[in-house]
C-alpha cells in the first residue's frame, strides 16, 4: 500500500470507530451546528464528544501545523479526510468563522505570538469570532469604513459601529477594520482583534424576513484595545481585510455545494412525478450541481497548492450563491402552496420558507454578486472598460 491509501484505511477506522451515530444523520437546522465558544451549547452529548474527538487530533482544522492546534495534514491527506467522512455522512465538528476566515489570515500575517495564542483556541471550539467589516454608510464601497481606532499610547480607543455582523450577540471576540489615519482611503485601514465583553462593545439584533436575526448592529464607545492585538502593520490593514475576504468568499460558495450527497432529485422525487417541467428544471440543476462540486474541489486543490487565481474566490462566491438561490427556489416549487407554511410541526417551523427566504441575502453578504461579476469581469476576463 501506499502512504495515502494507509492513511485513508487508518483514517476510515478512526472515524468508523470515534464519530457517533447522531453525528452521521443529515443537519436539520441551525442548533445542528457546533460553534463552540467561551461558553458553548451543546445540542446533545454526542456534538460534544464529536467535536472534542476531532479537535484532540487537530482535525477540526486538520491542514494547519501542528503547534497551533492543526492536523499537519498534507493537501492530499486533508481530502482523503474530507472524502472519508462524506462516505459516512459525518457532519462538520467545529462552524467557526475563526477557523474559515481569521484563521488563514492569522497564519499568513499574524505575529508568533497571537498565532499561539489565538489558533490554538480557535482549533479547539474554545473561542467564537465575528467579523467587525460592514458599517451603514459604508457597504460594498468596504473600505469607505469611519469606525475609528485613535492612538492612546498603550492601546487604541475605538468608536464607530459595524452592521450586519453576523451572531455579533454570540460572539466572543471579534476582527474588525477601523480607520487609524485619514490621509489615505486604503492605506488608513488597520486590522484589531478585542474581545466582545470589553467596555463599551454593546450589540442589537437585526430581524430578517425569514423571522431570524444572525445579523447584528455593532457599537464601540470607547473601547480600548491593547496594541499588542493589531494584526499586521498599522495603517496597512486592507492588505489583511482582502485575503481574508478570499477565505470568506471561498466559505460561501460552499453553500452551492448543499448539505450531503444527496441530490435535489432525490429529496423531491415525489412531488416530482406528476410534473415533466419541474423535473426538467430539477434535472438541469443536479448537473450544475455537480459541475459545480467538480469545480470547487479543483479550486480547493488549486487554492491549497497557491495555484488559484486571486479573482477565483470571487468566481466561486458568485456561482455557489446562484447555484444556492436555484436550490431553495425549487424546493419551493416541488413544495407547492405547503411549503408557504410558516410555524406548523409538520413543516419544521417553516423551515423551507424561511430557509428560501434567508437566501436572498447571500447575493448581498460577503460581497453583492454585482461587485463579483465585476471583479471577474475585470481580473479573469481582461474586459475592456471592466
Amino acid at each position: 500500500m501506499t502512504d495515502l491509501e494507509t492513511f485513508r484505511a487508518e483514517t476510515r477506522a478512526w472515524l468508523e470507530a470515534n464519530c457517533p451515530a447522531e453525528m452521521r444523520e443529515p443537519m436539520r437546522d441551525e442548533s445542528d451546528a457546533c460553534w463552540g465558544g467561551r461558553n458553548p451549547e451543546y445540542k446533545n452529548d454526542a456534538q460534544k464528544l464529536w467535536m472534542e474527538r476531532m479537535a484532540e487530533r487537530g482535525w477540526t482544522v486538520p491542514d494547519w501545523p501542528k503547534e497551533y492546534g492543526g492536523g499537519g495534514l498534507s493537501p492530499a491527506e486533508t481530502k482523503i479526510l474530507k472524502q472519508e467522512m462524506a462516505r459516512i455522512g459525518a457532519r462538520n465538528p467545529l462552524m467557526s468563522f475563526g477557523i474559515s476566515m481569521l484563521g488563514p489570515a492569522l497564519l499568513k500575517y499574524g505575529n508568533e505570538a497571537q498565532k499561539k495564542r489565538f489558533l490554538t483556541e480557535i482549533a479547539r471550539g474554545e473561542i467564537r469570532w465575528c467579523q467587525g467589516y460592514s458599517e451603514p454608510g459604508a457597504g460594498s464601497d468596504l473600505a469607505g469604513l469611519q469606525t475609528s481606532a485613535e492612538d492612546k499610547g498603550d492601546h487604541f480607543l475605538v468608536n464607530g459601529q459595524k452592521v450586519w455582523t453576523s451572531y455579533a450577540d454570540k460572539a466572543d471576540w471579534i476582527f474588525c477594520l477601523v480607520r487609524t489615519s485619514k490621509e489615505s482611503k486604503h492605506n488608513g485601514i488597520s486590522f484589531l482583534l478585542f474581545d466582545m465583553a470589553s467596555p463599551g462593545v454593546s450589540t442589537k439584533p437585526i430581524l430578517l424576513i425569514s423571522g431570524y436575526s444572525p445579523f447584528c448592529e455593532t457599537f464601540f464607545d470607547d473601547v480600548q484595545v491593547p496594541k499588542d492585538q493589531l494584526v499586521g502593520e498599522l495603517n496597512k490593514g486592507w492588505d489583511v481585510a482582502k485575503y481574508l475576504l478570499g477565505h470568506e468568499r471561498e466559505m460561501i460558495s460552499g453553500m452551492g455545494l448543499g448539505h450531503g450527497s444527496v441530490t435535489l432529485g432525490d429529496k423531491a422525487k415525489n412531488a416530482l412525478a406528476d410534473d415533466p417541467l419541474l423535473r426538467a428544471d430539477v434535472a438541469r440543476f443536479d448537473v450544475d450541481a455537480l459541475a459545480f462540486k467538480a469545480m470547487s474541489e479543483r479550486f480547493i486543490d488549486e487554492l491549497k497548492a497557491g495555484r488559484a487565481h486571486p479573482a477565483q474566490p470571487s468566481m466561486m462566491k458568485y456561482a455557489g450563491t446562484e447555484l444556492n438561490k436555484r436550490r431553495h427556489e425549487l424546493v419551493m416549487a416541488a413544495g407547492g402552496s405547503a411549503a408557504l407554511e410558516w410555524e406548523s410541526e409538520a413543516s419544521r417551523g417553516g423551515k423551507d420558507a424561511r430557509e428560501w427566504l434567508r437566501t436572498k441575502a447571500n447575493s448581498i453578504e460577503g460581497g453583492t454578486s454585482e461587485v463579483q461579476l465585476n471583479i471577474v469581469a475585470k481580473r479573469i476576463l481582461g474586459l475592456p472598460g471592466a
